[in-house]
């Protein structure tokens, strides 16, 4: 006999207390593993081993560098905002991740999807507060300031020696906006942090996130069209802003400017062709080839030396000054009209994070502390929002090229923020001259990897029917809608698939393996063996309000007996019975003797005396389910069928107990429930 161990329920008030005292405690030791591990930087940095690991680090963080420039400038135009904001984000994102961060290769920085949900965001206040999107940023003047012009909505930089000071138009909105967003973000993340939220993350399913991130790059993609081409055309906002975009296009497309076509089909091709050579020969290569550095110093001394802006009216990045400008509080006014787009951005930021360094960690072999990754990415939009920057995450494609060249902690992080300070002081302002459709066309081709998912859709498909439903639901509406509509879609949809699957679960006879003591579904195996008078009936879910129907109906189905309809026809038959015997008559209704009577009481021949429920695949009961099984075990007994629970787990059988199944005082108990199923089959046969 199994019999349950008896636990000591402890008091909820000490509990709680205890904690308190715990939790209140300050000790110097507790002091001290407090700090270091909210800066784990302190743990490990000082066991670095240089020899080891300085030479993959420096080249890691060169690669990354190098790959960094480029993809922030570009992903400015995601964010409708200029580029030196990218890189503000880029460098000090890199080097708090350093500080906080528990994982050793992920790559956190400006990320694609993240600031395309920020630009969509600024663009709407942007259009809300009365400005013109459209506006191309004028030509520097020759004293290297610029006037700020009401009329066209255009921001002017003074730059002085204690660093660069903006008056505020069109530029200083966005830059406020962004910031705004960003701490908010941050401030969430911290929170989710604290009150240790990060099982929300759960909610977010690789179906989800997948479609997620592929309609999302259909959205990036169609924002890329006009820079590719040359075309000005307005910047759609809301819901449909993909197909509005798209009608837009095709709408101008005679204005197209040739330059940039040419420009952009030669940067595709380059960009594309290095790309898959890259990946057929990377075993072959100690680091992936700089040519995104490459095509953009080639297409900027093009453009210089050829003065496309100036000729053809090519558009082109502008003036990317240097240095710091001096930190600003973000604007509380602008948080109260960001606050509820600052969440899903948080939550996807979070997410993606998380997601890349559990996959970094497992494949090397160490574990990382989710909820400090929810802190330093935290810190990551907090702090640097003080700065001018604006929201980041981890990114998979620099992740990727992180750990094939050799990274082996975050010191590679620190090398990559150098090489974009290098940058911030030195290089920026020699991207002038760079064409715009340059900058498109390393986001598109930056997008392979995402639009790559359409050709897994058969695959995928093939594999799980359900979660590709997911999938094409959430890139629809992500791409169709809006991305934040579309990731809420997401996780609503994918949710109501779950409780899809438990409300009309599979449900199945079972029958016995021959000469073995176990048993399996008699429809999807062969040569199994029915037990006479038993029926064994499996319902794979947790038994709650919502399947309850469903579970009856498909019992009632399987076993070709409805229990209340078969008593409902013994009521009315013995009523008929008494009805004819009141009036003299001998014969029954059947027109049978008076002997034969009892044999027909039973208008319906039941063929089993003894029924089964297989309990293994049942996770829980709520108060539902347990008066559901009350309720088939008070039905089936008034026609003399005795109903055997079997495999139930603990919690279940505590269910039981509390909502009386078993009698008061739980004395039925041994005769109801079984631990096997054949334990149940071998009493029910010893049943007269």
């Amino acid at each position: 006999l199994m019999e349950r161990k008896t636990r000591v329920k402890a008091s909820r008030k000490e509990i709680v207390l205890a904690k308190l005292k715990k939790g209140c405690s300050c000790t110097p030791r507790r002091l001290k593993n407090f700090v270091m591990d909210f800066l784990p930087v302190l743990r490990w940095l000082p066991k670095y081993q240089c020899k080891e690991y300085i030479w993959g680090d420096v080249m890691s963080g060169l690669v990354i560098g190098i790959i960094l420039v480029p993809q922030a400038i570009a992903y400015s135009l995601l964010a409708g905002l200029k580029p030196i904001y990218s890189l503000y984000t880029s460098f000090f994102a890199n080097i708090i991740y350093f500080l906080m961060g528990t994982s050793r290769h992920v790559s956190v920085g400006i990320f694609s999807l993240i600031s395309l949900m920020v630009g969509q965001v600024v663009d709407r206040e942007l259009t809300l507060a009365g400005f013109d999107l459209n506006d191309d940023a004028p030509p520097a003047l020759g004293d290297g300031s610029l006037q700020s012009d009401s009329q066209s909505n255009t921001t002017v930089f003074n730059l002085t020696t204690a660093g660069m000071n903006a008056e505020c138009g069109k530029e200083c909105y966005a830059i406020g906006i962004a910031t705004a967003l960003t701490f908010l973000a941050g401030v969430y993340q911290v929170l989710m942090g604290v009150f240790r939220l990060g099982f929300v993350s759960m909610y977010l399913s690789e179906s989800v996130l997948d479609g997620f991130a592929t309609g999302a790059s259909l959205t990036i993609l169609t924002a890329q069209v006009k820079y590719l081409i040359g075309i000005k055309i307005p910047r759609s906002q809301g819901h449909g802003m993909l197909v509005i975009t798209w009608i837009n296009i095709f709408r101008n497309i005679s204005q197209a400017n040739l330059c940039d076509v040419i420009t952009s089909t030669i940067c595709i091709v380059v960009l594309v062709t290095a790309k898959e050579l890259g990946d057929r020969y990377k075993h072959k290569l100690k680091f992936p080839l700089p040519t995104e550095l490459v095509v953009i110093v080639v297409a900027t001394l093009v453009s210089h030396y050829g003065n496309l802006n100036e000729v053809y009216a090519s558009s082109v990045s502008g003036a990317i000054p240097t240095g710091f400008i001096a930190p600003k509080v973000p604007r509380f006014n602008l948080m109260l009209r960001v606050a509820v787009d600052a969440l899903p951005l948080a939550v996807v930021s979070f997410v993606f994070t998380v997601s890349l360094s559990e996959m970094c960690a497992k494949k090397y072999a160490y574990t990382i502390r989710a909820n400090q990754e929810m802190f330093a990415v935290g810190f990551c939009n907090i702090i640097p929002s003080f700065f001018h920057s604006f929201a980041t995450s981890a990114a998979l494609a620099k992740t990727l090229v992180k750990t094939s060249t050799g990274c082996q902690t975050q010191v590679s992080g620190v090398i990559s923020a150098m090489v974009v300070l290098l940058v911030l002081l030195f290089l920026a302002p020699l991207f002038y001259s760079l064409q715009k459709c340059v900058l498109a066309c390393i986001i598109i081709v930056s997008l392979r990897g995402a639009l790559r998912k359409f050709r897994d859709v058969p695959a995928r498909y093939r594999a799980n029917k359900v979660d590709t439903v997911v999938w094409v639901v959430t890139m629809s509406a992500s791409a169709l809608i809006s991305t934040e509509v579309g990731l809420l879609v997401g996780i609503v949809f994918s949710m109501l698939c779950i409780i899809a699957r438990t409300q009309r679960p599979r449900t199945t006879l079972l029958g016995q393996i021959q000469d073995t003591s176990f048993y399996e579904d008699d429809l999807e195996y062969e040569n199994l063996s029915s037990i006479p008078k038993v029926k064994i009936f499996r319902f794979e879910a947790p038994l709650y309000y919502a399947n309850r129907n469903y579970f009856l109906k498909s019992l009632y189905r399987l076993t070709d007996l409805d229990p209340n309809l078969e008593a409902a026809r013994r009521k009315k038959y013995e009523k008929k019975e008494k009805q004819h015997l009141q009036k003299g008559d001998h014969t029954t209704a059947n027109g049978l003797g008076g002997g034969d009577t009892t044999l027909q009481l039973v208008p319906k021949q039941i063929d089993f005396h003894a029924l089964v429920v297989d309990c293994s695949s049942i996770s829980f009961l709520d108060t539902t389910g347990v008066n559901t099984l009350k309720e088939i075990l008070k039905d089936y007994k008034e026609l003399n069928i005795s109903v055997l629970l079997a495999c139930c787990n603990p919690s279940v059988i505590d269910s039981l107990k509390r909502g009386g199944y078993f009698g008061k005082d739980f004395g039925s108990m041994q005769e109801m429930l079984f631990y096997s199923i054949h334990n149940a089959v071998q009493f029910a046969k010893d049943q007269k």
